[in-house]
C-alpha cells in the first residue's frame, strides 16, 4: 500500500479554463504548488484538499481518492 493520493485537479481546470496561477492565487498557494499536487509529487493537508474541492464546487471524493481514478472514455458508464 502506498500514500499516494491521486486527483482531478488538471481535468478540473481544464474543462473550466483555470490556469494554475487562477487557482492558485484563488487559495493563496504559489502556482508550481499546483504544479506538484497535479503530478502526484505533493499531497495537500486536508485543509487544502477540501479548499479545493470547494473552489470546483464539487465533494472532496470528486477530485482526490486513494485509488487511482478510471481513465475518460474507458467505457465505464457510457451506453
Amino acid at each position: 500500500m502506498t500514500d499516494t493520493v491521486h486527483n482531478r485537479i488538471a481535468m478540473l481546470r481544464a474543462e473550466r479554463g483555470i490556469s494554475r496561477r487562477q487557482l492558485s492565487e484563488a487559495l493563496g498557494i504559489h502556482y508550481q504548488t499546483v504544479g506538484y499536487l497535479e503530478r502526484g509529487e505533493y499531497s495537500p493537508s486536508l485543509y487544502l484538499a477540501l479548499r479545493i474541492a470547494q473552489y470546483f464546487s464539487v465533494p472532496v471524493e470528486v477530485v482526490f481518492s486513494t485509488e487511482p481514478f478510471p481513465r475518460l472514455g474507458s467505457g465505464e458508464g457510457s451506453g
